[in-house]
This record gives structure tokens, C-alpha cells and sequence, in this order.
């Protein structure tokens, strides 16, 4: 095209591009832009540089705040923007969000940061979560736009007052619906149960335990799958201590999830909070399974309660529990029908392309 672009992306790992910004990089690079990502050494980072982008190692602590590491960061972005002279910045995930921001802010490049849910670090109202506020408000607030994945974030940043009306919404990071399409309900006599994501605390494991416990107790032809690499070292021995007793199966970080989504009959996610729009919901809910989710910001936008699967109260075994025990009293029929309104809910409200668009527009305004 006569009108390319050269397009930076801020990425704090490779998993975090190919999973879910993908088909956006090939979309730019079939358009005749020029694309550089910015991220972390990584054997794997050589499928993007295939496709014809380059690649700039970029280290960083994905979590945590160290001022030292940070600063070196911030200094990283900006020697790269002045290198890579970007018609148009877009980041993900805190640091790069904020580091990124501060370095194209003060050498006046255009940046959208995407939102991609308040994390970790904001789940709880402590010091952290007020360091970190202060931080978005130094950066993201004088940035060219903010991209939210659901309203609950985006009020949460309007009323802290670190974004002004700078902001977009958008449908979450979307789902490949090509990709994940309707499978059938397997029909095995067993019913499985899938979880995928981190293994921490903020994200609800405890209580998927406790679940698998009461559940698998009163139910033997059940199984729980936890898929996801352990981000709290306290979750090895008690992830091997729960398997070793038959209660779940821990399958380590799974690339290719979708055929685990399609061997299971519910995905499970009882995060605590700091979602975007979570991923494996919509994965899933695009392959026709149910989904019971916690009652929190972004999660609870993927899920109609009741209709595609179930909510309830985050942090609470007890009402997990309950929704599981619900889902298993309900028939096969049943269960198909809750999987298909998913899928269609999925198809309507987030199909990738809608997202993959709004990017579009940015860099060709």
C-alpha cells in the first residue's frame, strides 16, 4: 500500500503477542506496514521475525516493581522509539503501558496502551495497588489513547482520575472464531472440569481445589484439569499433594489449550479479580462449553448467568462449589444448549475481527 506505517508494539513476552495479537501483526504486515516488536529474548520470538517483522530484545521483570530495573526499561524504550521512529506505539501489560508512555510522552510519539484488566497489582486497595495508580497516572493519563476491554475497568481509571477522555472501549482482546470453532459435547460418561491460567493466589486456585475436593468426592466420574504455568512457588507441592491424592491434574502451560477445551464440558475460572475479558472464557465459549466464573470486572462480560454458564461470589469455595454441583445435576441436552448460547454469545459480542478493526483505524487515520 503507499501509505505504510511503521508500527512498534510493547510486549512483555512472546506468549502474550501470538496468542492474542497475532492475526493484528499479520493483518499489518499483509497491508504493506512495517512492524517491530519490542519483548524479551525468547526462542519462540523467531515465528514473528518469519513472518517479516523485527524483533528487538527488549529484558524486563514482568513483575514487581525494582526502580533500578524500571528505569533501564523506561531508558530501553525510549532508545528504542528514537531508533525505530514508530508512526504509531501500541503496548500491553503494565510496564510496558506505563514505562512506554512515559518514554513516548516526553519524546512525542503516538501510543494506545490496552488495558488488559487492572492485574495483580490493583486487586486489592493497599500501598501497592496506590504506587502503581501513581504510576498509570504519571504515564497513561497524557498518552494519545487508552483501549479498556470492559466498563468496569475503565470507570475504576475515570474515577481514580488516571485517564481523562483518552480512552476507547474495546471487546477485550476478541476470539479467533476460526480458530475456535463449535465442537460436540463429549459423551463419555465422565464430566470435566478445565482450568486455564497462572497458578497464584489472586487467581482463585484455592478455591478450585477446594471444589475439586467436595466435588470429586461425591462425583468419581469427574475430573479437574488445571492448565497454566505456577507463578507462586507455594502452589508446587500442593498442586503435586492434590494430584498424588486424585483430586485434580495438573498439566503444566498447555500451547495448544484448545484441545483440552474440547475434551472438557466446562471451563472454570474463580479469578479474585483483574481480568480483561479473559481469554479461555471466550476460547471456550466459542467451542461451545459452559464457563462458571467469579462475579468480577471482565469476567462477568463473557458469561450470561445461568444462559452460558454460571457466576458467583469470588472467593468463595462454598458458591463455586454449588455451581459446579448445578451444572452437574443439569442433563446432556442441557448442557449443550448452555455450551451453544455461549458460542453464539461469543460469535456476537467478541469475535477478534471487531478488535483487530479498531487497531486498524489507529494506524490508518
Amino acid at each position: 500500500m503507499g501509505n505504510a506505517k511503521t508500527v512498534l508494539f510493547l510486549s512483555n513476552h512472546f506468549i502474550t503477542l501470538y496468542a492474542f495479537r497475532r492475526e493484528l501483526i499479520e493483518r499489518l504486515l499483509a497491508r504493506g506496514h512495517r512492524v517491530v516488536l519490542s519483548m524479551p529474548a525468547d526462542e519462540q520470538n523467531a515465528y514473528f521475525e518469519n513472518l517479516g517483522c523485527e524483533i528487538i530484545d527488549t529484558p524486563m521483570s514482568r513483575r514487581g516493581l525494582n526502580p533500578l530495573e524500571d528505569l533501564k526499561l523506561l531508558r530501553r524504550y525510549k532508545e528504542i522509539m528514537l531508533a525505530v521512529q514508530p508512526d504509531i506505539i501500541f503496548s500491553y501489560t503494565s510496564k510496558p503501558d506505563i514505562y512506554g508512555s512515559m518514554a513516548s510522552n516526553a519524546l512525542g510519539f503516538k501510543q494506545v496502551c490496552n488495558i488488559t484488566g487492572r492485574g495483580n497489582a490493583l486487586a486489592y486497595d493497599n500501598l501497592l495497588a496506590a504506587t502503581v495508580r501513581a504510576l498509570y497516572r504519571a504515564s497513561i493519563r497524557n498518552c494519545y489513547k487508552v483501549f479498556f476491554q470492559n466498563a468496569d475497568d475503565r470507570d475504576y481509571f475515570l474515577r481514580h482520575g488516571i485517564v481523562k477522555e483518552n480512552w476507547a472501549l474495546i471487546p477485550g482482546s476478541g476470539v479467533n472464531l476460526k480458530q475456535h470453532t463449535l465442537a460436540p459435547m463429549p459423551d463419555d460418561g465422565e464430566i470435566r472440569f478445565l482450568y486455564v491460567g497462572r497458578i497464584m493466589r489472586v487467581k482463585g486456585i484455592d478455591q478450585l481445589l477446594d471444589c475439586a475436593v467436595a466435588v470429586r468426592r461425591r462425583h468419581p466420574n469427574t475430573r479437574f484439569y488445571l492448565a497454566g504455568w505456577i507463578e507462586q512457588d507455594e502452589y508446587k507441592d500442593k498442586l503435586a499433594r492434590y494430584q498424588e491424592q486424585g483430586y485434580i491434574e495438573y498439566l503444566g502451560f498447555q500451547k495448544d489449550v484448545d484441545a483440552w477445551i474440547r475434551r472438557c464440558h466446562c471451563t472454570v475460572l474463580p479469578s479474585h479479580g483483574g481480568e480483561g475479558v479473559p481469554n479461555a472464557v471466550l476460547e471456550s465459549a466459542a467451542a461451545g462449553r459452559a464457563c462458571i466464573v467469579s462475579d468480577v470486572p471482565g469476567s462477568r462480560d463473557a458469561v450470561e448467568d445461568g444462559v452460558t454458564g454460571y457466576l458467583f461470589e469470588a472467593g468463595s469455595s462454598a458458591a463455586l462449589i454449588e455451581k459446579a454441583e448445578r451444572f452437574l445435576a443439569l442433563t446432556r441436552a442441557e448442557r449443550e444448549r448452555m455450551g451453544l448460547a455461549g458460542h453464539e454469545k461469543a460469535a456476537r459480542e467478541f469475535d477478534r475481527e471487531l478488535v483487530i478493526d479498531a487497531y486498524l483505524r489507529e494506524v490508518e487515520a
